[in-house]
C-alpha cells in the first residue's frame, strides 16, 4: 500500500510540475504589451488623468476660510478653487497616482479631517 501511495504522489507532482513548467514557458507577445501601454499613455496625455485632495466642498465663504488655513498651514502644496452651482469645491495638490495622493492625504488630513481624494481630468 505504500508503494501505491508513493507512486500517486510522484505522479501527481510530475504533473504539476509539468503544467507549472508549462506555464512559464509561453512567450508573451512584448508588441502587444507595448502598444496597450501606449495606448494607455495616449489615453492618460488626452484626459489628463489625476487626483487631488478635496478639503471642502460648501459656501463660498467656508471655502475661503479653509484654503487660506490650508495656505498657512502647506505653502508648498497648490491651492484651486472651484464652483459647481450651487457648491464651491477647494481642492489641493496635483498628484499622479492613487498612492500618492495618499500620502498626501495622510499628512493633510491631520490638519483637515474631511480630506477626500478625488480623481480629475482636463
Amino acid at each position: 500500500m505504500n508503494i501505491k501511495a508513493i507512486l500517486l504522489t510522484f505522479a501527481c507532482l510530475f504533473c504539476l510540475g509539468n503544467s507549472t513548467t508549462y506555464a512559464q514557458s509561453q512567450n508573451n507577445d512584448n508588441d502587444s504589451i507595448r502598444a496597450i501601454i501606449e495606448k494607455k499613455r495616449d489615453y492618460n496625455e488626452r484626459k489628463g488623468i489625476g487626483y487631488r485632495i478635496q478639503l471642502y466642498n460648501g459656501s463660498e465663504k467656508r471655502v475661503k476660510t479653509i484654503r487660506a488655513k490650508f495656505r498657512i498651514e502647506f505653502p508648498s502644496i497648490e491651492t484651486y478653487l472651484k464652483y459647481n452651482a450651487p457648491e464651491w469645491k477647494i481642492q489641493v495638490g496635483s498628484y499622479k497616482t492613487t498612492l500618492e495622493a495618499a500620502k498626501g492625504l495622510r499628512e493633510i488630513s491631520k490638519k483637515f479631517s474631511g480630506a477626500i481624494i478625488i480623481p480629475i481630468s482636463k
